[in-house]
């Protein structure tokens, strides 16, 4: 009977080790998976002269000649926002991770989710930035650099950014 009791506790000691095991190689998965949605590095605190909160811009392909084209990547965390602004060319936005808004002058706000591509006309005064409570990654591209990359402009109220 002794001997039955010691492999019973044996074999319940290999379950809960088991179990812990498998816990922990989930939560190592998710660890993986969460370093893995950010595609690129932070980047550089974007100035609080062009951003509401913290942004911070990561520069991927400059502007030049041969491309005329700049490409770039942008993390908002939640509630920063780019001022108002407008590029000459246009701006497409690939949103990589979380949650954000955008919105052309005039227009009601449109929110944006990982895998959404938005594409701000020319000369289109427009802001983008994350949800109150989810941050945003984005990479920009700024076609046909030639014609001018970024007229920015006064700062997207608080109330602007709620409605």
């Amino acid at each position: 009977m002794r001997l039955s009791m010691i492999t019973a506790i044996a074999l319940y000691s290999l379950v809960i080790t088991g179990c812990k095991e498998q816990t922990n190689a989930q939560t190592d998965k998710q660890a993986t998976a969460a370093k893995v949605q950010s595609i690129f590095p932070k980047g550089e605190k974007g100035s609080s002269e062009y951003f509401t909160g913290n942004a911070y811009t990561n520069g991927l392909v400059p502007a030049d000649s041969t491309y005329a084209t700049l490409v770039g990547n942008v993390y908002f965390e939640p509630g920063a926002r780019s001022n108002w602004h407008r590029h000459p060319a246009g701006q497409i936005l690939i949103i990589t991770d979380g949650v954000g808004y955008y919105q052309i002058k005039g227009q009601a706000r449109q929110t944006m989710r990982k895998g959404d591509v938005i594409q701000c006309p020319p000369n289109t005064v427009h802001w983008h930035g994350a949800s109150s409570d989810t941050g945003l990654q984005q990479l920009y591209i700024i076609p046909n650099t030639e014609k001018g990359i970024v007229e920015w402009m006064e700062p997207v109220t608080d109330e602007e950014y709620s409605n």
